[in-house]
């Protein structure tokens, strides 16, 4: 039943909420906080390590009224700035609570962290506020979804918001001038498996108190699912390209051969690469173009995404990964004539190893979708051996919300990618953009293009400058009509690679 504005004014935490108190009552601002307890990092790592020894136990469910929202409905209730945790503190970033409910089953545990003491957050409906058209409903069937971080991003002195964590293990971030595109994930399990994905979850977060002007904050979770527990800390770093420091100590249930370490998902929907599909008036979307990846052996490699007709799944073997990671390339207004959802704006996301990661695959999903609301791209490290259940299993990296990844720059970057049927002759054209870069130089007789195939033949590979970009464009043509090819493209002058590898699959529809 929609409850009217009288209806929630007759609940005291609507009443807090909406600004309306019975007369006499004062307002309590902030959260309210439980008793103090030491914390050290090392704390959330001995939760996770006794969790998975025991019995799996699910976060305490959110109640079904909670869950019978519909998405308008959900909207009509969010969380009231004034009561922002740290707000009115000289910290240099603040943080704000999302309501469980519709997609968010699960009640997460919050905790406020400073001067090495930590303190339960309580979950109170006072510190939201919501429309007259939001349904009175019992507090004690909902708690806390999720929470972003505000800091002084854009602006000095305007808080905004620049990264949130809500929903299983997902989490997304931004630098200054983009907007929220892609998330990234704590963990993916099982990704593309006939038995299923696994979704494990934080399921408790530490967030501390940053100090005065400083730009980074620091946030631990605690992960948990059915297979694995892990403790987390993210260290966050604000700016034009926002960077977090991840640590990662796992604790497995079960043996995981199917474990994603840094995964990051993202949509796909159309580009020049697959335009004849879509009948659209923009000319793509997209939150990302392609995988890029820097190898053990130093090949900066770029692997245009695709919609496909069914699932597809590219698996990149390396040993000692430099980093890999979604790219958005398309950076102008132009490039998808979208006056709404400018995706140009998209950070890109570049995963950087710390230390060494050992044999294993980048590991690319492409799921085929319809619609630009479904995210259907999955990258992520997929480690040769098996993590053991029983034993600790430590990994770190860095995430960069970026424009271009830090790796960039050394050979030329791939820029567009496109494809179409031949007119007057049998064959499927492929036509690659490079952008100009000084090892590429001005004269294309310089540069000796390698062009091959898994199946079918390649033919007629020329290479020619662009005036409309300023840089190269190679074509090449695909021959035999096999039904599933792997291409590989390379640009080669006095012995060098002077561009990024192209990898692509093709696969007849």
């Amino acid at each position: 039943m929609i409850a009217n504005r009288r209806q929630c004014l007759a609940l005291f935490g609507g009443l807090s909420a909406l600004g309306f108190l019975p007369a006499g009552a004062e307002e309590v601002k902030g959260m309210s906080l439980g008793p103090a307890t030491a914390f050290t990092p090392e704390m959330v790592a001995d939760r996770a390590r006794a969790l998975a020894a025991a019995a799996y136990q699910p976060p305490p469910a959110v109640d079904q009224a909670w869950l019978n929202l519909n998405y308008d409905a959900y909207r009509n209730i969010w969380f009231d700035t004034r009561h922002a945790l740290y707000r009115g503190q000289p910290g240099a970033a603040q943080a704000e609570f999302f309501v469980a409910g519709l997609y968010f089953r699960d009640k997460i545990a919050m905790n406020a962290v400073e001067g090495g003491q930590s303190r339960p957050i309580t979950f109170e409906l006072r510190t939201f506020d919501m429309t007259d058209q939001f349904p009175a409903l019992p507090e004690a069937g909902t708690g806390f979804a999720g929470f972003r971080i505000l800091g002084e991003l854009e602006v000095q002195d305007r808080f905004q918001e620049y990264a949130v964590f809500q929903g299983a293990s997902y989490f997304r971030a931004i630098g200054r001038g983009q907007s929220y595109g892609l998330s990234a994930r704590g963990l993916a399990l099982n990704v593309a498996d006939t038995k299923g994905e696994e979704f494990p979850v934080f399921r408790e977060f530490w967030i501390e108190a940053a100090d005065p002007g400083a730009p980074t904050v620091v946030v631990h979770a605690l992960m948990d699912s059915p297979s694995v527990a892990g403790a987390y800390q993210f260290r966050i770093t604000k700016g034009d390209t926002t960077r977090m420091e991840v640590s990662a100590r796992l604790f497995p249930r079960v043996a995981l051969d199917a474990v994603g370490l840094a995964p990051g998902t993202s949509m796909f929907l159309f580009s020049d690469i697959n335009r004849h599909a879509f009948d659209d008036f923009r000319k793509a979307v997209h939150d990302s173009d392609g995988l890029l990846m820097l190898n053990g052996a130093g090949e900066m490699l770029w692997r245009p995404l695709m919609n496909p007709s069914a699932v597809e799944v590219s698996v990149f073997a390396d040993t000692s990964p430099r980093g890999f990671g979604l790219m958005q390339r398309a950076r102008q207004p132009g490039d998808y004539d979208d006056l709404a959802a400018h995706y140009e704006r998209r950070p890109s996301l570049w995963v950087e190893p710390v230390g060494d990661w050992g044999k294993g695959a980048v590991v690319l999903v492409e799921i085929p979708t319809d619609k630009e609301i479904n995210d259907n791209i999955v990258s992520y490290w997929r480690p040769a051996e098996p993590l053991v259940a029983g034993q600790e299993h430590a990994f770190a990296w860095t995430l960069h919300w970026c424009a271009t990844a830090p790796a960039e720059g050394v050979v030329a970057p791939v820029v567009a990618s496109s494809t179409g049927a031949r007119v007057f002759e049998e064959g499927r054209l492929f036509a690659i953009d490079f952008a100009p870069h000084p090892a590429l130089g001005i004269d294309p007789a310089q540069i000796e293009p390698r062009v091959t195939t898994s199946a079918g033949e390649i033919t007629f590979p020329v290479l020619q400058m662009n005036p409309a970009t300023g840089g190269m464009r190679l074509d090449f043509t695909l021959k035999g009509n096999p039904p599933r090819a792997e291409l590989r493209a390379e640009l080669w002058r006095n012995g060098q690679r002077v561009a990024e590898v192209w990898l692509n699959r093709w696969v007849t529809a």
